[in-house]
């Protein structure tokens, strides 16, 4: 039984299709013009040789000649206009989908390819439509009229110079056999290099400090090395054929031979000296229209490329919504057996949890790193789907919630927080545009951050820079924490949400938290245990397992997982220069 043929990737200019048979009709329209002028320039030499002097054929020659330039510099116009409407449009759509798929599609994919999608896979795609379209409809409506006339004006010299072309179409079809994979590898190795250079840019304090650029650089070499590579095995098997090919369909060899073929029949008396020019301008207007099929190929099979990756993130799959649609009667949350793998991982991250955190509650998650807290936090806002379980909030299965419903009840402050390259005030507000200064400012104050704000130069205005650069770890943090505060959402995860507070600034902030969580149910990671001993619940969690579950005095008793964590906690709280080894070892698990 054979396979159903895969959709065209080209389906994705069908937005803009109505547009693009537009310039390609103007553009054969051009070429219809500029065939028109070369028979009326032959005409003109033709009158030339009898003595003869037709003024309002140079006119009509110069009419034509400005007609074709116009019509085809159109014919890009429109292209060009749509061309930048599909790129909008796809641009939207990617950024739409993208929100959509689960962050286990975007954490396979990568930051840089997805990069290179959004960016220059975008943009080759609106090279194609921008000048490839006009260009391709000019490639064969050109030739085909010339060839047609050339058939009525000598069909000898017509069938002479289409020979030639058509040798020139064969050595260059040869050449691409396999082009597809070669412009593949061309790609990949291409966005290997972009990585490596992201990468070496991004980890530039880590590089000097560390390994002064050896290590890192050498990744970046040796990309290099492979797509330099990869430049020379594909121009040494197809070099010498592609300059084969485009010296045949070069006008030059077509005009020499119908320089031969012609005055071996004018000398015979069998062709007109007027019709032999007039051939010879036509037929090289024919092999000049050709020409630019060589680079026009290059651009589709790039175009068809990026086409490609562009549909699989706009085909990526979403998380589905399953019905009947379900709404939350309170603020609780609950897991029962829920088990969850990553991609390409061989052991569970989760094997069958179920707690409940009651509404209105502080349920505090600890663990040694790597024992799945992060991943409990991560799974209730649907960043992936359990492989099985059930997870919900308020008696509703978070699978039956509309991704808008799911987002209103819950906030986060994650552990590697990020701001936006706006104001402090649009990164407060983020998720709640219409709040008030007031209310921005009632957050900050808060989350402990409008002391800090107002030393700066434009107060709540002030651009924190890429990524937020020019504030400290802890300013960033707590005003990602403002932000959540904001938000005023039922169930509240902070990750590590006091990471980078001294202890201070921690004890404000522990205030602070502690107002925002009535009401609310919170889950909240901390390694350093005692920030939640008053937690009204401690899940304990060891390689993906809960091992243990009550309140900070109940897990002492118990003397387990806990208990050691809290015991290695206080040895290293007191932990001093000069301390013995034995008494240094004993904060260590």
């Amino acid at each position: 039984m054979s396979q159903p043929k895969a959709p065209s990737p080209w389906r994705i200019i069908d937005p803009v299709r109505p547009q693009i048979r537009r310039a390609m009709a103007i553009a054969t329209a051009a070429a219809v013009l500029s065939t028109a002028a070369l028979l009326v320039m032959a005409q003109i030499l033709k009158d030339l040789l009898t003595g003869r002097a037709d003024w309002w054929l140079a006119a009509l020659l110069l009419v034509l000649t400005l007609a074709a330039f116009a019509v085809r510099a159109y014919a890009f116009r429109v292209s060009h206009l749509a061309a930048f409407h599909l790129e909008t449009l796809l641009r939207s759509q990617l950024a739409e989908r993208l929100a959509q798929v689960s962050l286990g599609f975007l954490h396979d994919r990568g930051a840089a390819a997805l990069t290179k999608v959004m960016q220059d896979d975008v943009r080759g795609l609106h090279v194609f439509v921008a000048d490839s379209t006009p260009l391709y409809a000019r490639a064969y409506a050109a030739p085909l009229i010339a060839f047609v006339v050339l058939l009525v004006v000598d069909w000898r010299l017509a069938l002479v110079a289409a020979a030639v072309l058509t040798v020139g179409m064969v050595i260059f079809g040869l050449v691409m056999r396999g082009a597809s994979e070669s412009t593949a590898a061309y790609n990949a190795a291409r966005e290997q290099v972009n990585v490596a250079v992201v990468e070496f840019v991004q980890a530039m304090p880590v590089v000097r400090t560390f390994d002064g650029g050896e290590t890192s650089f050498g990744r970046y070499q040796r990309a290099l090395d492979n797509y330099l590579a990869m430049l020379i095995g594909w121009y040494r098997s197809v070099g010498g054929s592609a300059r084969s090919g485009m010296l045949i369909l070069n006008p030059m060899p077509t005009l020499v031979v119908l320089l031969w073929a012609g005055f071996y029949w004018w000398q015979a008396d069998a062709l007109p000296f007027a019709t032999w020019l007039a051939v010879l301008l036509i037929g090289t207007g024919m092999a000049e229209a050709l020409l630019p099929y060589i680079s026009l190929y290059h651009l589709i099979e790039q175009g068809k490329i990026s086409a490609e990756r562009i549909i699989e993130v706009l085909d990526a799959p979403v998380l589905p919504v399953l019905a009947p649609p379900q709404t939350p009667k309170d603020a609780s949350v609950s897991f029962h057996q829920v088990n969850f793998r990553y991609s390409g991982r061989a052991e569970n991250a989760l094997t069958d949890i179920s707690f409940t955190a009651p509404a209105g509650s502080l349920t505090a998650l600890v663990g040694s790193s790597g024992a799945g807290k992060t991943t409990v936090a991560r799974l209730i806002p649907r960043f992936w789907d359990a492989d099985s379980g059930e997870i919900r909030i308020g008696g509703a299965d978070i699978r039956h919630l509309t991704p808008e419903a799911l987002m209103a009840q819950v906030a986060f402050v994650f552990q590697d927080n990020f701001l936006f390259s706006g104001t402090i005030a649009d990164n407060i507000r983020l998720g709640t545009p219409d709040a008030s200064d007031a209310e921005v400012e009632a957050a900050a104050r808060a989350a402990q951050c409008h002391d800090f704000i107002m030393t700066l130069p434009d107060g709540y205005q002030t651009a924190v820079g890429e990524r937020g650069a020019t504030l400290s770890g802890g300013e960033r943090q707590r005003i990602t924490i403002a932000r959540a505060i904001l938000q005023n959402r039922p169930v509240l995860i902070l990750d590590e949400a006091t990471a980078f507070a001294d202890a201070e600034n921690e004890a404000l902030l522990m205030r602070a938290l502690a107002a925002l969580m009535q009401d609310k149910t919170v889950l909240m990671i901390a390694h350093r245990l005692a920030t939640i001993r008053h937690a009204a619940q401690i899940l304990v969690f060891d390689h993906g397992q809960l091992v243990e579950q009550g309140d900070h005095a109940s897990l002492i008793a118990q003397n387990g997982r806990y208990a050691r964590l809290w015991q290695a906690g206080e040895a290293a709280r007191h932990w001093r220069i000069g301390s013995t080894e034995q008494k240094a070892g004993d904060a260590v698990l």
